[in-house]
């Protein structure tokens, strides 16, 4: 099942079941937070919840998109009880391309690296058995609700950036219920989006180049993630043609960590358990147009896609004015 979020042509909030270019539109709720909390709260699964409250009225996804009126899958009213984070070095096969960016120029080739360290530590204890802890992944926080992005709006460049490139990756959507236990509500496709020329310049500005916007959506798969999902990232000009393809995977069987394993890494600590609480998660990949040697301009536009997600995420680079900022004291 694949819900959606949206805006109607009275700017009032819906939530959907996606089938095809049509969304099914859910009674008695009007966002998927609603609908999550229900479903806690009557002990059901989220799917079938909605299921049993889709009615008669039905809206075109297209016509919706076209007017800039799809919202991000899962949000909240206080942006700042929504926490994105992520995990990288995650994905069989990224181990080169992030390699190549952490390793000095000229340094010894058979010393690993701090990442193929960590990436080999992953591959080697990133998938142990079921309700045991293996390795911990890397980690990062990107930021709260206020940096996610809907299909159609724009990802901000801040004007400080050396580089605003895609990372299309799988994300985990999450809300803490009353007892403070996680839920996991399902999946989006995303942009997770960073600034890898300054990644580049050394692993410990990894934080600075994390925290910026990020696009997610449209739509949330409900249920369990295949074990193999594969998708295209592209880069389109500013003349509308595609300048940058790549085809990408995610899922268990092309990482080297299971999505337990890293829920665990995140959800450990008390400060993520917050009953009422968004996490949105993402989970890694392998696929850069960095790693290509691209580098996009403002005005082109990113699109990730995959079939398991339904419609792709498509979001316009643009740049932010952050003018310096002095701290005045009191």
């Amino acid at each position: 099942m694949l819900l959606i979020q949206f805006l109607t042509e009275a700017q009032e909030r819906r939530v959907g079941i996606l089938a095809g270019a049509t969304i099914r539109v859910i009674d008695g709720y009007t966002t998927t937070l609603e609908l999550a909390r229900a479903a806690i709260g009557s002990c059901q699964g989220l799917a079938q919840l909605a299921e049993g409250a889709a009615g008669a009225q039905h809206v075109d996804y297209d016509a919706t998109a076209q007017a800039g009126r799809i919202l991000p899958p899962l949000d909240h009213p206080d942006a700042a009880h929504c926490y994105v984070t992520g995990t990288g070095l995650t994905h069989l096969g990224s181990a080169d391309a992030r390699d190549a960016m952490h390793q000095k120029i000229g340094g010894d080739i058979a010393a690993l690296s701090d990442s193929m360290k960590m990436f080999r530590m992953g591959v080697e204890g990133g998938k142990p058995p079921t309700g045991t802890a293996g390795v911990q992944p890397e980690w990062f926080y990107k930021g709260d609700g206020s940096i996610v992005r809907a299909t159609g709006q724009d990802l901000e460049m801040p004007a400080f950036s050396l580089d605003g490139g895609e990372e299309p990756e799988i994300a985990g959507l999450y809300l803490i219920g009353d007892d403070g236990h996680p839920y996991r509500l399902g999946y989006a496709i995303g942009n997770e989006f960073s600034d890898h020329v300054t990644e580049r310049q050394n692993y410990l500005y990894l934080a600075h180049s994390k925290l910026r916007n990020c696009g997610l959506g449209p739509a949330l798969l409900v249920g369990d993630l295949p074990a193999h999902v594969a998708g295209v990232s592209r880069i389109i000009g500013a003349d509308g043609q595609v300048r940058w393809e790549k085809h990408f995977v995610s899922g268990e069987q092309n990482m080297s960590h299971t999505l337990e394993n890293l829920e665990h890494h995140h959800f450990k600590y008390g400060l993520f358990k917050r009953a009422g609480d968004v996490h949105i998660h993402f989970f890694g990949t392998a696929t850069l147009s960095f790693a290509d040697g691209v580098q996009v301009s403002e005005g082109e536009i990113f699109e990730v896609a995959s079939p398991t997600f339904g419609p792709a995420l498509r979001n316009r680079l643009a740049v932010q004015a952050t003018p310096y900022t002095k701290v005045t004291a009191l």
